[in-house]
């Protein structure tokens, strides 16, 4: 079983930002489709941003300008790089690592992301 874990929510000014990662247990970021998804109360989930390999990027329409997504070399890796966050990016951010067909749809527990103005 594939692991997935985040890491680098945390309470933010409006305007501020941060870096989540997310790490695979295996080196097979290269096989999948890796993407952040928010949740905030009350919401459904919702695709943030996706990369895959060979590069090609992917964003929501709302972040669109503000984040960015990037692999690491170590192939474990990849980081949501939040700039300028508005109280609206509030949620919990999810991993989502997409290995089908080599592997399976792998989900991270989630970071908690908070802006406050």
């Amino acid at each position: 079983q594939v692991r997935v874990v985040e890491s680098g929510g945390g309470l933010v000014h409006s305007g501020g930002s941060l870096r989540l990662s997310c790490t695979l247990s295996e080196n097979i970021v290269s096989l999948c489709v890796m993407g952040w998804y928010r949740q905030a109360p009350g919401k459904q989930r919702e695709l943030v941003a996706t990369i895959t390999t060979p590069l090609a990027t992917n964003f929501a329409d709302s972040v669109k300008g503000r984040f960015s997504i990037s692999k690491d070399n170590n192939g474990k890796t990849i980081y949501l790089q939040m700039n300028s966050l508005k109280p609206e990016d509030a949620a919990v951010y999810s991993c989502n690592a997409d290995c089908r067909p080599a592997f399976e749809n792998y989900w991270g527990q989630g970071t908690q992301v908070t802006v406050f103005s």
